[in-house]
């Protein structure tokens, strides 16, 4: 297992970015990776995201020393997608069997988190976000069901959208993570636009469910100093409260997006009229 380390970036540095140092403080390309545990450490709120690809073999999630804490759970909470074959996360012995579009809520306080494929030629592909936490609530499996449904956009803005809210305080109780998947209809290319700040919160998205030709157009930046990321399937990006997040895509995708920091309210963002963009 690794873990890097990424600093955060404010608004006055990323203005003067190339694109390649856009890549390297927002992009995060190399996740996935078979029979491994990777993990990504972001001073932004303190959050780490990480990808699990189990083989034959269940693997353990460990700590490392950016978390400062071991176990990895001791001072923190995490949510766990699955967007591939079968599979199990093991907590503390408890099995939980998560299919694709699964989620998992894992509480601060667990000791030892397993992850595992249930089919050798399916492996599952876990997909984990986690940031730190002051109080041991309920472990939750939610799943596409148990989620709530937000039916967003128009045919005519290109931005029709599905939108479900898995990790929020409707669902089950967390400390500051909340979480959920948008699915783009086919035929629509624009999510979050019209599009948003809060600088109160943090977000991540990992896009997924993309042909491999397929690219995505992720806009970040302050809402008068755009800039653009060119993103391919499975690759995930970091949103300070700064920056706007949106994107579109050549073809169809989904993410799954991700939220920490002063407050858990969803509505709670600072709207960007389209006059304001440049």
């Amino acid at each position: 297992m690794e873990m890097m380390e990424r600093e955060a970036i404010g608004p006055l540095e990323a203005r003067r970015f190339d694109t390649q140092e856009l890549r390297d403080n927002f992009l995060v390309s190399d996740l996935f990776a078979p029979g491994e545990i990777r993990l990504k450490y972001f001073h932004l709120d303190r959050t780490v995201i990480g990808a699990a690809m189990p083989g034959n073999t269940p693997i353990e999630l460990k700590s490392a020393k950016p978390v400062g804490a071991d176990p990895f759970l001791s001072r923190r909470e995490m949510g766990v997608f699955n967007i591939g074959g079968p599979g199990i996360v093991s907590m503390d012995g408890t099995d939980f069997e998560l299919a694709a579009s699964d989620c998992l809520y894992v509480p601060m306080g667990i000791s030892d988190v397993r992850f595992a494929s249930v089919e050798p030629g399916n492996i599952a592909k876990f997909y984990m976000v986690s940031v730190p936490a002051h109080h041991a609530h309920e472990p939750a499996l939610i799943t596409i069901d148990d989620a709530n449904r937000l039916d967003l956009g128009t045919q005519s803005d290109a931005n029709i959208r599905v939108l479900r809210q898995y990790i929020h305080p409707d669902i089950c109780n967390s400390c500051q993570l909340v979480m959920g998947m948008t699915f783009i209809e086919d035929g629509s290319v624009w999510n979050t636009m019209p599009c948003h700040t809060h600088g109160r919160r943090s977000e991540f998205y990992l896009y997924f469910d993309m042909r491999p030709e397929t690219r995505v157009f992720h806009f970040m930046g302050e809402p008068d100093q755009t800039r653009h990321l060119v993103i391919g399937n499975e690759q995930a990006i970091v949103s300070p409260g700064w920056s706007i997040h949106c994107g579109a895509g050549t073809g169809r995708y989904s993410f799954i997006w991700s939220m920490a920091g002063d407050n858990q309210d969803f509505t709670d963002m600072d709207m960007v009229a389209m006059e304001d963009l440049r």
